[in-house]
């Protein structure tokens, strides 16, 4: 028997990814390293327990065997619960056939039934490729106290990059009157997080009428969010001021885990009142060699370091040897980087390995773009790899 939960979660875990290039061509983009020893969708699963949702549907679809396997139970973030907890919610074979999900709107709408298991009273959308911490519940307090049939989370964001988000414009009280999908000319610096709190019914009736639309893209942004501007319906916005990142480029991605680092990082992970929960297991300590430096880096425990690493993140397990450089690179779990070789504004993937006197990017200061090496990657004795590659598999000789 399900018991009545108040509000349900339901985040949204199954796109493509494609801009993140070799780090997606094997997992799901939530199931991306990040920190040392995170994932991205640690902060929403962390977010929620921390917010008091304890039940939360995750919707996957494309690469979902890592991601799956890493959600396992929910143990780790407190959602391996008998009523509720943590679900993973996959197309399935239906009376009509299976059917991918074709937008994030139809993924909440083939997943309704999830939804009415728990009869909530309100349902709240989350996106699966962004880092920040946030308390839903005093979201879901103002989505009350406005009385609001939807409720979407903004951030201001610089009136030069407003025309790469979805736009709100507001009245004084919050009030939604015009939303609008990436302006070419903006008129507002109010962005949409892709979060949404929406009283359920209103959120089904308009679910159906999307799906009965043959011309609709089925998404919240495109069509859903759109129809009930139109509508007259009560839509508000709620502001929010903390670290908020939409890490589904290689730089994005890249600037998040750099903010990291510094006396006063932009972004802390050492709130122990909002934890951050992560399947990370304890391993032994790192190990800093007598003759390595460490300079304003990230070092995950496991790792050893008898080289150089400079403004960096470094995973679990990592191996650094004698002689080798890193510099301004994400260094997942695993990796290892042979002696003498120089690893420079990269991203390495698990399991890599870059051989003896390697050279892999180049010097930020003078690099187009950063290099990126997918998993599993083995990069030869001395090869040579210049600044922006996307390296899934090694073809050089």
């Amino acid at each position: 028997m399900f018991r009545k939960k108040e509000c349900v979660a339901m985040l949204l875990a199954g796109g493509q990814g494609s801009r993140l290039y070799a780090l997606t061509e094997k997992t799901a983009k939530p199931a991306v390293s990040f920190g040392g020893k995170y994932r991205i969708i640690d902060f929403p699963l962390s977010n929620c327990i921390n917010s008091g949702v304890d039940t939360v549907g995750v919707l996957t679809q494309y690469q979902p065997l890592v991601l799956n396997d890493y959600i396992g139970n929910g143990l780790p973030w407190d959602l391996d619960r008998a009523n509720g907890g943590v679900k993973i919610l996959p197309p399935y074979q239906g009376k009509n056939g299976a059917d991918w999900y074709r937008g994030t709107a139809n993924a909440i709408y083939q997943n309704m039934e999830f939804i009415k298991l728990y009869d909530p009273d309100y349902v709240l959308i989350l996106s699966g490729d962004h880092i920040y911490s946030m308390d839903y519940a005093a979201m879901l307090d103002y989505h009350k106290k406005m009385n609001a049939d939807c409720t979407i989370a903004v951030i201001e964001v610089p009136m030069e990059e407003a025309s790469r988000f979805g736009i709100l414009s507001t009245e004084e009280d919050g009030k939604i009157y015009k939303f609008s999908e990436k302006p070419k000319k903006p008129d507002s610096n109010k962005a949409s997080m892709g979060i949404y709190i929406f009283n359920k019914d209103k959120l089904f009736e308009y679910l159906c009428a999307d799906a009965s639309d043959p011309d609709s893209a089925n998404d919240f942004g495109k069509n859903i969010i759109p129809a009930m501007l139109s509508a007259g319906e009560r839509m508000y916005a709620y502001p929010f001021a903390g670290y908020w990142k939409d890490v589904g480029t290689i730089d994005s991605l890249w600037e998040a885990n750099m903010d990291l680092l510094g006396e006063s990082p932009a972004l802390s992970l050492n709130d122990e009142g909002w934890r951050i929960y992560s399947r990370h297991g304890a391993s032994s300590p790192q190990f800093v060699g007598e003759d390595a430096k460490v300079v304003n880096s990230s070092v995950t425990q496991g790792c050893e370091i008898h080289g150089t690493v400079r403004n960096s993140v470094i995973g679990s397990g990592v191996r650094i040897m004698k002689g080798a450089v890193v510099e301004d690179s994400v260094i997942f779990d695993n990796v290892v980087i042979g002696e003498g070789a120089a690893v420079r504004y990269c991203m390495l993937d698990s399991s890599v390995t870059v051989g003896k006197g390697a050279s892999v990017g180049v010097a930020r200061d003078t690099a187009c773009g950063i290099t990126v090496l997918g998993n599993g990657v083995s990069v030869p004795e001395h090869a040579v790899i210049g600044d922006n590659a996307m390296i899934s598999e090694w073809k050089g000789e």
